[in-house]
């Protein structure tokens, strides 16, 4: 029985379900709804190339792109696509591993950091696209898999590292985008055998689910489970009653006790909330792709190559919003009724931001990509915000 419960481009019709809700939030954009944390970016180190992906481990955040190396207090640190720093202190810690590629995708699960991407080798260590690390010492774990295709995104839970992209083979097993390891042995999971029909570019767990969002029409060969979906988070069985149906490529997810947040291409783009049975909350449009979003104290944080945020549904055929716009260049946030939030860090660049990470322990939020400035002062491709 069935459970309960860099920019891309993408032309598509809004649904009008989807429209009409998007009108009622987005007559709510009161510039006096704040903002759970500053605009103001703290002490961090700041990288030599893109930042794709963040994720904190107590007073530790890990950072992993294509950059080769980290600036703190004007010096230079070699890092291969890899560092970690104290969050406390902005001081950037001896944590090293080199990949020999682009890191796309960071999770943390114990003593553990888990790393997927384009790579080969880590610290000299053959690691096909996927490679766990000891969160202290940096040492190569055992972990190691012969992948076929690209992983773009991780998540943990349930005991499983899961992961997805385009991925179409794991240690010569067959495999449709999607894939977990247990994260007690790393053996793969020969049980949880999800499918999609393209490739998932976001992951994201919570109480038993796995949400999945991307480019796929379908999961589990089911149709109409449009670009985000959700699956057991044992058996990979998929719920079929949840089916928002976002109007565009999903590109991040997250997700909290109320409900699932995702940022999204289109015309112009997109940064949605819905409800855990997968009823649209709210809908944000910008006039550029909105490609990470994270939620801390009910407010979604969005990051994009977006300059404008849309007061109301409508823009144009190249994503332009109308007359009524707002200066939000590259990141935004959305209060839980829907209003736009007041804070705006005002980031630079054309991709802009990639990947945004918050810590609820700490109330901060992590912002990367390829900004160079963040409110007209330099800050190279990683921004930190509490």
């Amino acid at each position: 029985m069935r459970i309960s419960q860099l920019a891309w481009r993408a032309t598509t019709v809004v649904v009008a379900a989807l429209a009409a809700c998007t009108a009622a939030t987005a007559a709510t954009a009161a510039t006096a709804a704040h903002a759970a944390v500053g605009s103001a970016a703290r002490l961090s180190p700041q990288f030599n190339g893109s930042v794709y992906a963040v994720a904190y481990r107590g007073d530790t955040v890990y950072v992993g792109g294509s950059f080769t190396g980290a600036v703190i207090d004007g010096r230079f640190r070699e890092r291969e696509r890899l560092a970690a720093f104290d969050t406390r202190s902005g001081e950037l810690l001896d944590w090293a591993p080199g990949a020999d590629d682009t890191v796309r995708a960071l999770a943390v699960s114990g003593e553990s950091v888990y790393a997927a991407g384009d790579f080969t080798e880590i610290s000299g260590h053959p690691r096909d696209a996927i490679a766990r690390i000891d969160g202290e010492s940096g040492a190569v774990g055992a972990f190691s898999h012969q992948v076929a295709g690209t992983p773009r995104a991780l998540a943990v839970g349930d005991g499983k590292l899961y992961v997805g992209g385009s991925i179409t083979e794991i240690d010569s097993s067959g495999r449709s985008r999607l894939a977990a390891f247990s994260l007690h042995g790393g053996a793969l999971d020969t049980r949880w055998r999800p499918t999609a029909d393209n490739t998932v570019n976001a992951l994201a767990y919570r109480g038993g689910r796995v949400y999945l969002g991307g480019n796929f029409h379908r999961t589990d060969g089911v149709r109409s489970t449009l670009r985000l979906s959700a699956v057991d988070a044992d058996t990979g069985e998929l719920d079929e009653d949840f089916r928002p149906k976002p109007p565009a490529v999903v590109y991040a997810i997250a997700v909290d006790g109320d409900g699932v947040y995702a940022a999204m291409g289109g015309q112009g783009g997109r940064a949605a909330a819905y409800t855990h049975d997968g009823q649209t909350r709210w809908v944000r449009v910008f006039d550029g792709d909105a490609q990470a979003i994270a939620v801390l104290d009910g407010t979604a944080y969005v990051g994009g190559h977006f300059d404008k945020a849309c007061t109301t549904e409508f823009n144009g055929r190249r994503g332009a919003c109308d007359d009524r716009s707002v200066s939000r260049i590259k990141l935004a946030a959305v209060t839980p009724d829907g209003s736009l939030s007041d804070w705006a860090p005002q980031a630079n660049g054309i991709v802009g931001v990639r990947t945004i990470t918050v810590d609820p322990v700490r109330r901060t939020v992590a912002v990367g990509g390829d900004f160079t400035t963040i409110g007209g002062k330099s800050q190279r491709r990683y921004a930190f915000f509490g």
